[in-house]
């Protein structure tokens, strides 16, 4: 919508909604996925993908089980196309921009905790109602809960072969050249800004694109977003789509509806298919790429999906030909590793607007690289790292786990903002700047030691030696308030005695003169 404030709350409903009869009564165009046959030496990947999860995992799981049990098959990936609400405990609601008499625990903090695992390989974007404090933890991406992968600002991952592309957040015009400098304790605007897209994310994720001389390939086989390209209406009913919500045609005609920003990454990356969410209605669209013939790229696929409530099409199922050796689990894209390190100086910490290399922003660029695609002696050091097989063991509970939703749960202050160790490990296998250190090392204020750390936690620590992460800079969150942490409070009571020795000290002295002098 042209405004994020617009129908704010009719879009931070939950699954208590009840569907509209007229989506029954017109239902939406189907997406036609006309995937080729398996042949020799393929098989077929199953893929669910839901629009808006809303935190309502519970309903999405028992929902995909259905569909199995129904179909007689299982599915190997989920993808969750933002809004998907990773709250770990009540402390992490505060951080969300949502209006208070719609922040819901919902069924997320289950994950997190362990009392329940994600059944089936899950990946997600973020939107614009999200557990921002945790999400600022992992700028790269990284586990939220077992099995369950956040794609972080931007990313390009693989499963299975297939290259899986992915923007978190929205598109705000006032947002958009700045860097990512927000953290908790967020400011008021801060909140709404941490979740916009920015124009740094969006031009790594363009250098995705093939060579210029390729002219046929779809370098990417699914790219997500959470709001639309902006003029994607036109390549789909968009009639039907005005009938369905006629709040639309204004801002689709005055270019306001959705990213603008968008449409780039479709004809620049030329995605086999590109799913979104956000404006909560099912919505399809076919894009068509120039050429010619056997020179013409496969078309682009959109497929934009509601929010989770009976009587809604929020969830499709993608089939998917892949080779048959391939293996059901992450990876992490070459290419996109090595965009990551040819632009590690566009990662900054204050706020301040970044001027592409490409000369898209306002100030005059003093970049003399202008195309940061890898070129073979930059993707030849990325082999250097050996496996790219995303870790599946390095989940590390941050903010303490809700072992029981009590109501004295609920009274417990905003959380903290972690040192979270994969982000830590991911930047220093790959020699990358580290933004979640960097935005702790701006100010010690609202740090907490992760809850993995503290003596209560029956987690296995890490080895420390490895990784630094300043512990006297740090305090501790156990979900009722704040505390400094031993090493700190020895460190302070030591100042304490040597300030009141120093005055014990001057008072002698004062009284020995008095005396002289009586």
């Amino acid at each position: 919508m042209s405004s994020e404030n617009a129908n704010e709350e009719e879009h931070c409903c939950g699954s208590h909604e009840t569907a509209e009869t007229s989506t029954q009564q017109d239902p939406a165009p189907e997406l036609l996925v006309t995937e080729a046959e398996v042949k020799n030496g393929q098989k077929k990947v199953k893929i669910a993908v839901v629009g808006c999860s809303h935190g309502e995992m519970d309903a999405i799981y028992e929902t995909m089980a259905m569909i199995e049990e129904k179909k007689g098959y299982k599915f190997d990936l989920l993808i969750c196309c933002g809004d998907y609400q990773s709250v770990r405990n009540y402390g992490d609601l505060p951080h969300m921009s949502i209006p208070p008499k719609y922040r819901s625990l919902q069924t997320f903090y289950k994950y997190y905790s362990g009392e329940k695992k994600a059944p089936v390989l899950t990946i997600f974007i973020g939107g614009n109602h999200e557990a921002s404090g945790y999400l600022c933890e992992l700028p790269n991406g990284g586990w939220v809960a077992p099995n369950i992968f956040y794609m972080g600002f931007a990313n390009c991952i693989q499963f299975a072969g297939l290259r899986i592309a992915g923007l978190s957040g929205i598109y705000s015009f006032g947002d958009f050249e700045y860097s990512h400098y927000e953290r908790p304790a967020f400011e008021e605007r801060d909140v709404k800004s941490a979740y916009h897209v920015r124009n740094v994310d969006m031009f790594r994720l363009r250098q995705m694109k093939p060579a210029n001389e390729d002219k046929s390939s779809n370098p990417i086989d699914i790219m997500l977003t959470h709001d639309w390209p902006t003029g994607i209406p036109d390549h789909g009913d968009k009639e039907w789509l005005f009938r369905k919500k006629d709040l639309f045609e204004a801002d689709h005609n005055s270019g306001k509806l959705g990213n603008p920003q968008g449409m780039k990454l479709i004809y620049e990356c030329r995605p086999r298919y590109f799913l979104a969410a956000h404006l909560h209605i099912a919505f399809a669209a076919l894009v068509p790429h120039k050429g010619s013939g056997s020179n013409r790229p496969q078309p682009t696929r959109f497929l934009s999906l509601d929010k989770p409530i009976p009587g809604r099409q929020f969830m499709q199922a993608l089939e998917i030909n892949v080779a048959e050796d391939a293996k059901m689990e992450l990876s992490y894209d070459p290419h996109w590793l090595a965009i990551l390190k040819n632009t590690d100086l566009l990662t900054v910490a204050n706020k301040e607007k970044i001027v592409l290399p490409d000369r898209i922003g306002k100030e005059p660029c003093v970049y003399e690289r202008k195309d940061f695609r890898p070129t073979d002696e930059e993707l030849e050091e990325i082999e250097k790292l050996g496996d790219l097989t995303i870790k599946t063991d390095t989940f590390r509970q941050t903010a303490p786990p809700l072992k029981e939703d009590s109501s004295s749960a609920k009274n417990v202050p905003p959380s903290a903002y972690y040192r979270n160790p994969q982000t830590a490990e991911f930047c220093q296998w790959l020699g990358i700047r580290d933004l979640n250190q960097m935005l702790i090392e701006k100010t010690s204020e609202y740090v907490g030691i992760p809850y993995y750390m503290c003596p209560q936690s029956d987690e296995v620590k890490p080895n420390q030696d490895d990784v630094d992460f300043g512990d006297d800079d740090f305090v501790i969150d156990r979900g009722h308030g704040t505390e400094e942490p031993a090493s700190k409070r020895s460190k302070i009571e030591e100042e304490e005695e040597d300030q009141k020795e120093k005055e014990e000290e001057q008072n002698v002295t004062v009284k020995g003169e008095e005396a002289e002098t009586e």
